[in-house]
């Protein structure tokens, strides 16, 4: 949380204006949150690597697509990792809002990324059905038991970090759909295993493609979002005009509401209200900041305040 400091400009020329700040940095670098984010990327990046000597040397394209969803899972728990070790830097006088976007921006590259990943697997998959390629069963099962395993650990080490972390929670989803692509391969091993039916390997693989495709799609959606200052989903303008309106009377009108975010963890707005004649601007700004925080989790918000004939300039910084 900020620390608040006023500063109170003299009137001029008898009107007024009053603009607040309120400035939040991340506070989201817990060292649990970065060190459990760090095991798990590793983990899951070395895993990657057992699966894809695994599937070329068994012949399972099942377990290359699971494969390529952990290196999805790795790329995300690494940008979590990241995430939180970039929130511990200060801003600076380049980056005034500090190094949060950089993981969004790396989000969004990642995403791309796995619509490729996708797209190989399932055209692999169709040249497959042409030329079907015998797949050792056994072998296969074993790596994606194993898989399993390593999933279930990762997801056990997520868990004990901070669950209302958005990055942690997210990083937990990707793990999640990571055990459907092990339990995927390990399906299609015990049938290619009990009755040598190959088409099983090809039929999983393209399941997992499917789930790959889903992540990146939800990867690239809000990322894109972000980076674009489209406001969060909670930060409808329509519903903060109305919902100040309503809790101050002293408010006549209120517009130029703009919310966008940094990050997932970081919303913004700046607004601009008009207030009856003989209402304190300072007490009213700080009211409407305070309102924001406590109704729609804003931390930083710079508001701006004016009546005909006061003028009171207030700015909060931390």
């Amino acid at each position: 949380m900020g620390i608040e400091h006023n500063h109170h400009n003299p009137a001029q020329g008898g009107h007024a204006h009053g603009h607040g700040h309120n400035h939040f940095h991340s506070n989201s670098a817990d060292p649990r949150n970065e060190k459990r984010m760090a095991l798990a990327a590793a983990l899951t990046g070395l895993f990657m690597i057992v699966e894809v000597v695994g599937g070329f040397l068994s012949g399972s394209l099942a377990l290359i697509a699971d494969a390529g969803h952990m290196m999805t899972d790795c790329a995300a728990l690494t940008l979590a990792w990241l995430g939180f070790k970039l929130a511990r830097r200060p801003a600076d006088s380049k980056r005034t809002y500090g190094f949060d976007r950089f993981a969004i921006l790396a989000a969004f590259v990642n995403g791309l990324s796995l619509f490729a990943v996708a797209a190989w697997i399932i055209f692999e998959a169709i040249k497959r059905l042409g030329d079907p390629v015998e797949v050792m069963g056994l072998p296969m099962l074993i790596v994606a038991s194993l898989g399993m395993v390593v999933n279930l650990a990762v997801f056990a080490i997520l868990m004990s970090a901070d669950r209302d972390n958005l990055n942690v929670r997210g990083a937990a989803l990707h793990v999640l759909g990571d055990l459907l692509g092990s339990a995927a391969a390990i399906g299609a091993a015990i049938v290619i295993m009990l009755t040598g039916w190959m088409p099983a390997d090809l039929i999983m693989s393209v399941l997992v493609a499917v789930i790959i495709l889903r992540s990146a799609w939800y990867v690239v959606k809000h990322s894109a979002h972000i980076l674009l200052e489209g406001a969060p989903a909670h930060l409808d303008r329509r519903l903060i005009g109305r919902d100040m309106k309503a809790h101050f009377p002293q408010i006549l009108e209120i517009d130029h509401i703009h919310a966008w975010s940094i990050s997932q963890e970081r919303p913004m707005i700046t607004l601009e209200a008009s207030i009856t004649k003989g209402t304190d601007i300072e007490t009213m700004t700080k009211a409407i900041k305070a309102r924001l925080l406590e109704e729609f989790g804003v931390e930083h918000a710079t508001v701006e305040v004016h009546t005909q004939k006061s003028s009171t300039h207030s700015a909060c910084k931390s």
